[in-house]
C-alpha cells in the first residue's frame, strides 16, 4: 500500500542524510522525496512516499518522530489532505501528431514549454492518477525524457 508523510524538520546540514539513512538502514524503500524550505527559512518540508503496511508505516513514522531534528510528522493515511506532482515529458512528434500531442496536453490542462522540429516539452500537474494517464497516452508517440518532482502534499485543514 502506498503511504505519503510530510515531516517539517529543522533546515540544517545532514538532515536529508539522516532521513534517507533511517529508511535505508531498516530497508524501507523511498518511491519519491520531495525537500524544499517553508515559509519560515529555518524549517523545510520534506513529503516522502513509500510502501508498505500499516505496521510498516507506523514504525516509520515512529522513527522519524524520535529524530533529533524532526519538528512535526504527518502521515496522510488519516484525514483530508492534496497532493500534486510535477512532470516535464519530452515528446517526439512529426508534422502529422503534433496537433494531437497539442490537444491531449490542452485536455489535460498542461503546459508546452519548449517546441522543436522534432519535440514537445509538455508541463504537466496533478495528483498520481492523472499524471500517470497523461504518461500513458504520451508513451505512444514516444516519450524521449522525462523527469518528476515527486510527490508534495498539505493536509486539508
Amino acid at each position: 500500500m502506498r503511504h505519503t508523510i510530510s515531516v517539517l524538520v529543522e533546515n540544517k546540514f545532514g538532515v536529508l542524510t539522516r532521513v534517507a539513512g533511517l529508511f535505508s538502514g531498516r530497508g524501507f524503500n523511498i518511491d519519491s522525496l520531495n525537500v524544499a524550505p517553508t515559509e519560515d527559512p529555518t524549517v523545510s518540508r520534506m513529503t516522502i512516499v513509500t510502501r508498505g503496511n500499516d505496521d510498516t508505516v507506523d514504525q516509520i513514522v515512529k522513527q522519524l518522530e524520535k529524530l533529533v531534528d524532526s519538528i512535526k510528522v504527518h502521515d496522510f493515511r488519516e484525514g483530508e489532505y492534496v497532493d500534486r506532482e510535477l512532470v516535464l515529458v519530452k515528446v517526439g512528434v512529426d508534422p502529422q501528431s503534433r496537433a494531437e500531442v497539442m490537444q491531449i496536453t490542452e485536455i489535460f490542462r498542461g503546459k508546452i514549454i519548449d517546441v522543436q522540429p522534432k519535440s514537445l516539452t509538455i508541463e504537466i500537474s496533478g495528483d498520481e492518477g492523472k499524471v500517470a494517464k497523461f504518461i500513458e497516452l504520451m508513451t505512444s508517440f514516444g516519450i524521449l525524457e522525462l523527469t518528476r518532482t515527486g510527490t508534495v502534499a498539505l493536509p486539508r485543514s
